[in-house]
């Protein structure tokens, strides 16, 4: 590995060196080499020696032209480095209505003739312009020669990467959190999420990401900029507080980057579940990206002080999970408690879409991990495999654990156990061996477990009502992470990483597990004092209250956005107040109540403390004797 790239530092991945590119095949001094004809197309002889290029050369269609382009770039994208061009043209042409004979200008570099050999050859070809003979391209996209540092397999990879950790949001996180909650809280909850999504990337690429990740301001951010502008997003991606860069465009690095700010954020959200005003949240959001994430992101990937001390955070195990279980649970207790009701009874709304979300989430960090060296390398392969071997093994000790001391397996404590193993390997993945793996899942299986179940249950801990117990899932699988990192990382997998660390103190280097230490101190602190303070901001200067009122918690979704996740119509609008009118049919919730109390014999205080009225062993609304399928039957 070229030593000049290499770095005591925790950053995601390096750059590997392209071979040298074909010499053009024109003058790199000619303004717009796109439109370049040749001078007498009227003596271009017939097809004479194009038999070999007449698979590529005919009556074509824009699909057509695209279509056999695009197999040829995923060939020529796949095939070894010294067996491809490393540089080349790209077009997008738009073909006439009636069929002509076409050379589809992508397909000249990569033959490697220009485009008056291949005319010379071939038919009269195509003015789209209308401006004389040859090819004019328009509605085109056109990458300049030389691009030594361009590498579509790369860029397909970071790009498919970075979709993968999307979808682990949208709709992961999101039908997550509206199965894991009651059902009143089915909308809210997973708009939360969708929201943060979409209010994330627009601070990202206006300000937050150069914060992160542009050129130091301090020691611990960056210059906020843009990174909306053309020429910035089309230029090769780097890191430039860090002297890398990468083999694919800025504006893949900015995408890339941004869903782990979104999961991050959103992360956060599941501490606060079931009673935060949504406008607080609003204003939560982008505060939060701005002085707590991109402070993290810096210090420890994009070149601060945590990355020149070499600590190794491979995918987010400190700037992702350590910030949102500590930010959650800071940010819980200033919001204050769900309605009691609501902590006694908090059955989930669909254990089976909870599984949905939590599959979406397990296959996505394929793409967490497996896209952080930055390329599709052998460390990316090392990466996905720990991962699944670190998250199978947490599962399957968390459940063990249940059966140990509950006597049965739990649904919701084996996705618990799912999460805290993803967690746990997020910041060691392609620097720990497979054994590695396998130690740090018992302890993501087994440490959270304790603290969740044992200490989580202490009346101190009882006092912040973390909704989704992020605080253990998080916060202690990613101590569990981070110290497992500084144990058992090998020098092998931090060089294939391209660090240059000399592995944990297996490898005798136990100054490492200091140095993970330090980086977890920091992001808790930071995020500490941080959370407080834009909490204190929202409800003191904006004044804007972080909790909803009892009476809008006492309804949840309908009150909040109008809506239901269901339809169970009478059940949601039975709980409105007087004041509150059903657009619908014209009646207040009070009046529903009055219906629901008189005709069906319900109790009302059970309902205005939302209470399922399932429980009661008949539905409301039902005839009368027929029973819920649920409540147990005595047989003769």
């Amino acid at each position: 590995m070229d030593m000049h790239h290499q770095h005591p530092i925790a950053c995601k991945g390096t750059r590997s060196t392209l071979p040298p590119p074909p010499t053009p095949p024109y003058s790199e001094n000619e303004p717009n080499r796109a439109q370049r004809v040749p001078e007498d197309a009227s003596r271009l002889p017939g097809r004479g020696k194009t038999q070999a290029l007449d698979l590529l050369i005919g009556s074509s269609t824009r699909t057509a032209t695209h279509l056999i382009s695009s197999i040829l770039l995923a060939v020529i994208g796949l095939a070894p480095a010294k067996k491809r061009p490393s540089a080349f043209q790209l077009y997008s042409f738009t073909a006439p209505p009636t069929p002509l004979r076409v050379v589809h200008p992508s397909l000249l570099h990569l033959l490697h003739h220009s485009p008056a050999s291949i005319m010379s050859y071939g038919p009269p070809v195509y003015d789209p312009m209308g401006s004389g003979p040859g090819w004019t391209p328009y509605n085109s996209t056109y990458l300049q020669q030389p691009l030594d540092w361009w590498n579509p397999g790369q860029n397909a990879w970071q790009l498919t990467a970075g979709t993968l950790v999307g979808l682990q949001s949208i709709p992961g996180l999101v039908v997550l959190y509206a199965g894991w909650m009651k059902h009143k809280w089915s909308i809210n909850s997973a708009f939360m999420a969708f929201y943060a999504f979409a209010a994330t990337l627009i601070c990202w690429v206006l300000w937050a990401y150069r914060m992160g990740f542009g050129t130091q301001m301090l020691p611990l951010v960056g210059y906020p900029n843009i990174a909306v502008d053309i020429n910035y997003q089309l230029a090769q991606s780097s890191l430039p507080a860090t002297g890398l860069s990468q083999q694919f465009p800025q504006a893949t690095m900015v995408y890339f980057q941004f869903v782990f700010a979104a999961i991050t954020i959103i992360l956060i959200a599941g501490s606060f579940l079931g009673r935060m005003n949504f406008a607080a949240w609003m204003i939560f959001v982008p505060l939060w990206i701005t002085f707590s994430y991109a402070i993290g992101a810096f210090s420890i990937w994009g070149g601060g002080f945590l990355f020149q001390m070499g600590v190794i955070d491979y995918s987010g195990g400190y700037v992702i999970h350590l910030s949102s279980g500590t930010a959650g649970f800071v940010g819980a207790w200033w919001i204050g408690p769900r309605l009691d009701i609501d902590r006694v009874d908090a059955k989930p709304s669909n254990i089976t879409l909870m599984l949905v979300g939590a599959g979406i989430l397990w296959t996505g960090w394929n793409g967490f991990n497996g896209g952080d060296p930055y390329s599709a390398s052998p460390d990316a392969g090392v990466a996905v495999l720990n991962t699944n071997i670190c998250t199978a093994m947490s599962l399957l000790t968390w459940v063990t654990m249940d059966m140990i001391f509950f006597k049965r397996p739990s649904v919701i404590g084996a996705i618990q156990g799912m999460i805290t193993g993803l967690v746990a390997i997020t910041p060691a993945a392609g620097v720990v061996a497979g054994w590695g793996a396998i130690l740090l899942g018992i302890g993501s299986g087994t440490v959270p477990w304790i603290t969740m179940n044992i200490f989580g249950r202490t009346e101190l801990m009882r006092k912040v009502d973390d909704t989704l117990e992020v605080f253990h899932t998080h916060f202690v699988g990613a101590i569990v992470g981070g110290f497992g990192t500084g144990l058992w990382a090998t020098a092998e997998g931090c060089s294939s990483f391209g660090i240059t660390n000399p592995g944990g103190a297996i490898a005798g280097n136990g100054k490492q597990v200091w140095l993970q230490i330090v980086g977890a101190l920091f992001i808790i602190g930071w995020n500490i004092v941080w959370t407080s303070l834009i909490m204190i901001f929202i409800k003191y200067v904006c004044r804007v209250p972080l909790r909803m009122s009892d009476e809008m918690l006492e309804v949840g979704d309908y009150a909040i956005h109008g809506e239901e996740p269901y339809t169970f119509a009478h059940y949601n609008r039975s709980l409105l107040g007087g004041g509150v009118r059903d657009q619908h049919h014209n009646k207040t919730g009070a009046d529903f109540r009055e219906q629901t109390d008189s005709e069906k014999g319900s109790n009302p205080s059970e309902i205005l403390h939302g209470r399922d009225p399932h429980e009661r062993g008949q539905e409301i609304g039902a005839p009368a004797g027929l029973q819920d399928p649920r409540t147990e039957i005595k047989l003769d």
